[in-house]
């Protein structure tokens, strides 16, 4: 069914099983809206990490968007020959995304696409593989947000996709995940990635962003937790000027499982404010994976969040912590602080 609400009010996610058709999904392969604007000029290197600007200047470089600067990162009189792909090495929250919808605003093409990771392999399973290369077939760009190298399988079919697309002259712009048990906790990645996209690693030169969580630089490290009547209170304003969802915690999870994560930005569609009841702690890695890609939609559409229970930034046990997705997990508690901190008014 078609996900709709009215103007204001409460919704309930639980309710919301948006289908979603192939057209619809290559139509939605766009810069999310938090980045839907964004330019080179926007992106505010910071003076303590000389890698940002060099990164900058590079892709800069690689979109045509500008001449290499004299000195700098390209004092050679030759500028040297950019490969059809680049790669943005760094920890999360040091701008990657930023910058790789700048490329995609920048570079001019009549066929451009961006997309997590997650929303192209979605694109296979919905149209096929064999559809999907004929589609995507003579783009000029192709973004890739979040190359997941933690699940061998879709691994495969992504490095088989660009390799189909390289020949016939698509460009390519990444940034990636890090791989299970990697060390540095998200940090740099490089390696793993070429490593793990095989043949395609020549295809690719990797940019390395050093850099602070710009989510945690103003936060105090905690994911803001209500009380029954402060929750209230929010959902009631939320709900007075837009829309807000008001879920248990455990309902959303169980949702969560019956809906495609391909679905979950519409599962979001025309809310201003989240709502989630008795927040619990995930010890099921299917359930918290599920809920991390649902955290990436509502980061990506900015929308705040206000949750009682256990706080957010405490919601994946331990044990997950340690493990093979600890990455995802802590890119998922730095984007849970960033939102239950985020200004709850809404137009």
């Amino acid at each position: 069914m078609t996900v709709s609400a009215t103007r204001t009010g409460v919704v309930h996610l639980v309710e919301r099983a948006p289908q979603l058709a192939g057209a619809e999904m290559v139509a939605a392969l766009v810069p999310p809206p938090q980045f839907a604007d964004a330019t080179f000029d926007t992106y505010r290197a910071d003076p303590a990490y000389p890698s940002q600007q060099e990164a900058k200047d590079l892709l800069q470089a690689f979109s045509g968007a500008s001449a290499p600067a004299k000195g700098g990162l390209f004092r050679r009189a030759k500028r040297p020959e950019l490969k059809p792909g680049v790669y943005l090495d760094g920890g999360f929250g040091v701008g990657k995304t930023h910058l790789l919808a700048s490329v995609y605003h920048a570079m001019p093409a009549r066929r451009k696409y961006f997309g997590s990771f997650i929303e192209y392999t979605a694109l296979v399973g919905a149209l096929g593989y064999k559809n999907t290369v004929d589609l995507l077939k003579g783009a000029d760009l192709l973004c890739i947000d979040e190359f997941e190298l933690d699940d061998p399988g879709d691994t495969m079919v992504m490095t088989r996709l660009i390799g189909e697309l390289v020949p016939t002259g698509t460009k390519l712009a990444a940034t990636s995940n890090t791989p299970p048990n990697a060390l540095g906790e998200g940090r740099f990645a490089a390696q793993d990635f070429l490593r793990e996209i095989h043949a395609m690693s020549d295809s690719f030169q990797t940019i390395r962003i050093d850099g602070v969580d710009f989510r945690q630089r103003a936060l105090d490290g905690h994911a803001v937790v209500s009380d029954d009547d402060s929750y209230a209170r929010a959902i009631d304003e939320g709900a007075g000027h837009g829309n807000a969802s008001d879920d248990s915690f455990a309902d959303v999870i169980r949702h969560l499982a019956r809906v495609h994560p391909s679905r979950y930005l519409r599962i979001i569609a025309e809310l201003d404010l989240v709502g989630l009841r008795d927040v619990q702690v995930l010890t099921d890695q299917s359930e918290a994976l599920r809920f991390v890609a649902f955290v990436d939609r509502v980061y990506d559409a900015q929308i705040p969040i206000v949750a009682t229970g256990v706080s957010l930034d405490q919601v994946f046990a331990e044990e997950m912590l340690n493990g093979g997705y600890r990455k995802k997990y802590l890119r998922a508690v730095s984007r849970l602080n960033a939102l239950t901190h985020a200004d709850r008014s809404v137009a």
